[in-house]
């Protein structure tokens, strides 16, 4: 897990990401607020929909054509340039920031990577871009990221293309690209999906070790608690583009509350061996895209609704360090 250094790295508050006309928009982020310290980890989790992705892209101006952002305030803090309002910075500015001030590891590095450009070309091609390296000393330093992420025999990898890499070996050169700016925020979309079990375990420990050497923060993004558990301090439980639950880590395991982040512990769960445990999965699915729903968007699945569930919208509550959207909770 990250070790915390007071100060916020980035600061998001009542973040709205949607589709189209404000009469008939469709809303995929709703009114999402968290921090980030610096050199800390903080995991924003939900199923696949929930608005993790969104929220990310929301951040570093990279929402597709057609959405529109707006936030109360969206910050960036850096030790080198100061606080930079993410929300109202021009292109030009992003463009200085991605990669070099904050990277993100896209979920699928089979897309993400070019497949018509060498490992070497697109690595030199992020240090051209923010830093002042240039020929052999900027593929000296592509050479220097990849045994960085532990990939075996480097100097032939720089030569190879996507296609030739396994995996894992994939997603290492996508963190040593993230990493060639030297970030202060680190946003890692999905690091371990459709990894096999060994090499996610590879990863985590990897970030976390960078983690410790960059003294960077980290976003991380996933659908998986047993990843989370592993790497993050503080958790947001995203569901519907809202936060239904906020803890530390630790209090989100031993007192999860909310019945879908409950649902989410005992999917992430292990049977134990020779026990006959059954995974049982939450129920029905999220609502589709955008869809507005009146009350709380988790009622059509929970077991334990009740007739304010239909009627309203359940909001955030509780102690400071762990809050729920959740009336059932707020009942007791």
């Amino acid at each position: 897990m990250g070790h915390c250094v007071s100060g916020f790295v980035l600061e998001v508050e009542e973040l709205h990401v949607a589709l189209g006309l404000e009469d008939e928009e469709k809303v995929g982020v709703a009114d999402v607020s968290f921090t980030v310290e610096r050199g800390e980890t903080v995991a924003l989790v939900g199923e696949s929909g929930c608005g993790k992705t969104l929220t990310a892209l929301a951040l570093l101006g990279l929402v597709p054509s057609g959405f529109h952002v707006s936030a109360k305030a969206m910050r960036f803090t850096s030790k080198e340039i100061g606080v930079v309002d993410l929300l109202t910075s021009s292109e030009r500015r992003l463009r200085d920031i991605r990669g070099r001030r904050i990277a993100m590891v896209f979920q699928n590095p089979t897309s993400a990577l070019n497949p018509v450009m060498t490992v070497g070309h697109q690595i030199v091609g992020v240090l051209r871009r923010h830093t002042d390296l240039r020929g052999h000393d900027a593929r000296n330093r592509a050479r220097e990221l990849l045994d960085l992420v532990e990939v075996a025999d480097a100097p032939r990898r720089l030569g190879e293309y996507p296609h030739q890499l396994s995996g894992g070996v994939q997603q290492r050169t996508m963190i040593a690209m993230a990493l060639a700016g030297a970030p202060e925020l680190l946003i890692a979309d999905e690091p371990t999906t459709a990894l096999d079990a060994t090499v996610q375990a590879q990863i985590i420990e990897l970030l976390e070790r960078i983690q410790g050497e960059f003294g960077m923060s980290v976003l991380l993004i996933s659908h998986d608690l047993g990843v989370v558990a592993q790497m993050a301090d503080r958790v947001d439980v995203l569901y519907a583009g809202r936060i239904v639950e906020y803890a530390s880590v630790r209090e989100l395991y031993q007192d999860a509350t909310h019945p879908y982040t409950v649902g989410l512990l005992r999917i992430a769960s292990v049977p134990a061996i020779g026990r006959s445990e059954k995974l049982e999965p939450i129920p029905g699915a999220p609502p589709e895209f955008g869809r507005r729903v009146r009350g709380c968007p988790f009622a059509p699945r929970c077991t334990f609704v009740f007739d304010r569930c239909l009627q309203e919208l359940p909001q955030l509550s509780g102690l400071a360090t762990h809050q729920v959207a959740c009336h059932l909770v707020n009942k007791k």
